[in-house]
């Protein structure tokens, strides 16, 4: 059975019955075909095309057109040949379209006699073609010549070996040859395919899929039955030709004696001018959907229209994304309305759905609230579903991933020749299977690592949606480090409301980082939500914020005053933040803190260095004033003691300062002796670690040499609370050193007149969340380096003093623990987004060895430096320590909240 002769079946019943219907939707009116119009101009094409086309290999024609009233007989004219349509969109990019007729070999196009002189001047440089003289009545054939042969040549090489292969196996064994041509599918058989599309390529690049008729007519049976489809049916023609869902639409209308509605591309994006053509003007009775698109109408609309209580719909079938909570759907619908609603699912690539499944009535007509996730439902005719697990066994229970197929649902995916009957297709999708029925998680590129926690995007977009004042949605994870919610509202919306709505019903890290209020959601051609194009809208929304500039000190106190309100949820009132609240004492967490913090950033229109962790340690008005130096810098400005200095520091005697620079007394004592050690390496500031903790600095002879090293380290920390930032820092030109001695005899070096000053930058790539590893030999302290690693995945090797790159590793995810050195001085060991931890040489960046965990790793490493054994957490859960010179791996301890 071909779709070709389903549509003879039918038009030999109704003959003079409506086939198609075309409104242009410009006053004019609409243009009908029947039946018998239909089919006869088929057969016309067809014969034309037999004329005019030397067909080799495999059969097929391309499709270059908008939708009309002769749509569907050019299709079926194509296929009558028999050849399989490869529709190509006159509105996508020419790279994409002709990457897509390379690979798939096409030696002939007709084009829309309409549209001829927009094919020329797509592809009049990219192409090599030949405009046919012979034209059919508004097409214009057009044949291709391929410079590269590789494709041709490819397919010819595989049909030969097939041959070869076969021709063995027939001499060995007739019959063993019969069964093995029964167990595969032939793409090059003559009435093997019905048509040939590409996917999406939103989740790698696009894949061809060539679809056989024995593949999609499963899908025409069974929705014919499914939503009973009779002779008074109309049917929309919702989805793009380069769309797989358009067949069921139009050879589930054209195979059952009910009418094709068509309207201009132009009209779908008008969502009360489509729904007046819909649901008033040809009372549409059957409409397939993406969600999305349905959302394009706006809910007023479709209560007022697609799902009011006198609607002319009888069925309505959403499928190609996430199905929306019943919630949503049950405010969608007005009272009395009795259409049926059902959840429809599938790949491109076991094309079109794989299964179906209806809402009950009870629910929909339920007055409780209901956040149950709707489940896929039953597989359609000749589909099988299979759920595996990470290891590819089938599972009962639990999550997994979809696999689809059926002896007869196979298609050909790029260059397959030919395909095993009955073969799964991995879908990316994964699913949880409780009491037989799945319920979908999302795809695989939604599930994201948030703060070391899993999310899929998905359920953020779902509860988001489901608040009242909420028109529609969506959900990037932008760049892989942002989490933007973009919302339709339905009246003027207050961001602050939205997060608190959120932080209702989603844990904190689902929290998104960036709310963007936008007048509507942009979409594909298919009729999904465009995220290349959210991704622009909201990078040219981080431009303008940045342009932004504030009028002064006082607007700057109370902007930043509201933000801490709004994102503490506190009370908008006269009352003002007193100044000593701290940020996490008023019910903030990290989460939190870093929503403000990106607030704070755009509201001033730069970056603060260090601004995130003064938010976690200090006042509300240590943080404006910290800020203020960013702002205005060059303003004299008071501000308060200790501005810019971790509350964990507060013990330390600091000197109160004003002005632009920071002056501050070192108090740290040096233990000296006559020996020299290895090498000292500082983490995190004032974690020191010498190669043996018996040995320690060579003694100082005399003063200005000491005072002259740009780092002094110290090993012997028990005399000092936390080590001074002040040892850290460049020296003025007019620094002096002064030795003092403490009460027992130790010698103490002071640097009376030191400032903080920048002395080199490296460009990391991306954002360092890491804190460095600095290693300096004790022989040569010139070769000094500094060891830091970033969410570019780049681990680099700086030169402390000129800040030149000496090596750069590129790891498996992104870097946000510390490295810690071992304790020969030869390895630099640093944990991995990935789960991994990675022992790199430390001399030139090269793998020594790695050791896996099952999650994140971003707690820093530290070297036991007696023993040699690393310490480190996971996300897993598990505390690990590792000996990194034997590789044995020697605890795991399970670490559990209490």
């Amino acid at each position: 059975m071909t779709l070709q002769e389903l549509v003879h079946q039918a038009a030999s019943i109704y003959s003079n019955k409506i086939a198609v219907c075309f409104d242009e939707c410009n006053d004019q009116p609409p243009v009908y075909y029947t039946y018998k119009t239909l089919v006869n101009a088929a057969s016309e094409l067809s014969d034309f095309l037999l004329l005019h086309c030397d067909f080799q290999g495999i059969r097929e024609i391309g499709l270059y057109c908008y939708p009309g009233i002769n749509l569907p007989t050019w299709i079926l004219g194509i296929l009558q040949v028999p050849a399989a349509y490869a529709p190509v969109d006159p509105d996508s990019p020419p790279a994409l379209s002709i990457h897509f007729m390379e690979k798939c070999n096409v030696k002939y196009i007709l084009v829309e006699k309409q549209q001829i002189n927009k094919f020329k001047s797509s592809y009049e440089t990219l192409l090599n073609y030949d405009t046919l003289t012979v034209e059919h009545k508004d097409l214009v054939l057009v044949r291709l010549h391929w410079k590269n042969a590789e494709v041709s040549l490819m397919q010819n090489d595989r049909k030969e070996k097939y041959e070869k292969e076969e021709m063995a196996k027939s001499t060995s064994s007739e019959n063993s040859s019969e069964e093995k041509l029964e167990e595969h599918m032939d793409v090059r058989l003559k009435h093997c395919l019905a048509y040939v599309l590409h996917t999406s390529g939103t989740t790698g690049l696009p894949k061809i899929v060539r679809v056989p008729h024995a593949c999609i007519i499963p899908n025409i049976q069974h929705f014919r039955v499914l939503f009973e489809i009779t002779q008074e049916d109309v049917l929309f023609l919702a989805s793009p030709l380069t769309f797989d869902p358009s067949v069921v639409e139009i050879f589930v209308a054209l195979s059952s004696g009910a009418s094709l509605l068509i309207v201009p591309t132009s009209i779908k994006v008008l969502p009360s001018k489509l729904a007046a053509v819909l649901f008033s003007h040809h009372r549409v009775t059957i409409l397939q959907a993406t969600p999305t698109l349905l959302r394009r109408f706006g809910s007023q609309i479709i209560k007022s229209a697609v799902l009011s209580a006198s609607t002319s719909l009888r069925v309505l079938a959403l499928g190609g994304e996430a199905f929306p909570s019943l919630t949503v759907l049950k405010g969608w619908r007005e009272v009395g309305n009795r259409t049926q609603i059902f959840n429809v699912y599938g790949i491109t690539e076991v094309s079109s759905w794989a299964t179906f499944y209806r809402i009950p009535e009870e629910i929909l007509n339920s007055t409780l609230k209901c956040d149950l996730p709707v489940q896929l439902g039953f597989p359609l005719l000749g589909t099988i579903v299979e759920v595996r697990d990470t290891n590819g066994f089938r599972i009962q229970e639990g999550n997994g991933q979809v696999f689809l197929g059926g002896r007869n649902r196979v298609c050909f995916l790029d260059g397959e020749m030919t395909v095993p009957l009955g073969t799964m297709r991995a879908t990316g999708d994964f699913v949880t299977v409780k009491d037989g029925a799945l319920f979908f998680l999302g795809r695989k590129d939604s599930q994201i690592k948030r703060h070391g926690k899993r999310l899929n995007t998905e359920l953020v977009q779902q509860v988001a949606e489901g608040l009242q004042q909420v028109e529609s949605c969506a959900v990037i994870w932008y760049n892989q480090e942002k989490l933007i919610l973009f919302v339709v509202s339905k009246t003027e919306l207050v961001k602050d409301y939205i997060f608190k709505e959120l932080e209702k019903h989603l844990p904190s890290h689902a929290i998104p980082d960036e709310l963007v209020l936008i007048d509507s959601l942009p979409f594909t051609s298919h009729g999904k939500i465009d995220v290349s194009e959210l991704n622009k809208i909201y990078l040219n929304y981080t431009k303008l914020k940045f342009e932004h500039k504030l009028n002064g000190k006082e607007e700057l106190w109370e902007k930043l005053q509201h933000l801490w309100k709004s994102i503490l949820g506190l009370s908008e009132d006269s009352l003002k933040v007193p100044d000593e609240s701290l940020f996490l004492n008023s019910g903030g967490d990290s989460l939190k803190s870093i929503r403000l913090f990106s607030e704070i950033e755009k509201l001033v229109g730069t970056s603060v260095p260090g601004l995130l962790e003064l938010i976690l340690s200090s006042s509300v008005l240590e943080i404006y004033n910290y800020i203020l130096q960013t702002v205005f810098p060059d303003e004299d400005l008071t501000f308060s003691k200790n501005y810019a200095t971790k509350r964990k520091f507060s013990d330390i005697n600091q000197e109160e300062t004003s002005g632009k620079s920071l002056h501050q007394k070192s108090d740290m004592p040096l233990n000296l002796d006559n020996e020299i050690n290895a090498f000292i390496a500082l983490s995190r500031g004032s974690h020191i670690l010498s190669l043996n903790p018996s040995k320690f600095l060579t003694k100082l002879e005399h003063c200005p040499s000491t005072c002259s090293s740009d780092l002094i380290s110290q090993t012997n920390t028990q005399k000092v609370k936390s080590l001074d930032p002040s040892v850290l820092i460049g020296k003025s030109k007019d620094s002096t050193c002064v030795e003092k001695v403490y009460e027992d005899g130790t010698p103490v070096i002071e640097a009376e007149t030191m400032e903080l000053r920048v002395r080199w930058r490296s460009d990391t790539g991306k954002c360092v969340d890491a804190s460095p590893l600095v290693v300096i030999p004790a022989v040569d302290k010139s070769s000094a380096t500094v060891y830091i690693g970033s969410h570019s995945h780049r681990m680099m090797a700086v030169d402390l003093y000129s800040g030149k790159v000496k090596w750069e590793q590129i790891l498996g995810d992104r870097i946000e623990s510390s490295a810690c050195v071992s304790k020969c001085g030869n390895f630099i060991i640093v944990g991995c987004y990935n789960g991994s931890v990675y022992v790199l040489k430390s001399n030139n960046g090269e793998k020594y060895w790695m050791f896996t965990t099952e999650d994140a790793v971003k707690s820093s490493a530290t070297m036991d430096p007696t023993t040699g054994v690393l310490y480190l957490g996971s996300h897993d859960q598990h505390a690990y320590a590792l000996d990194i010179y034997v590789r044995i791996y020697f605890i795991s301890l399970i670490c559990r909240r209490v």
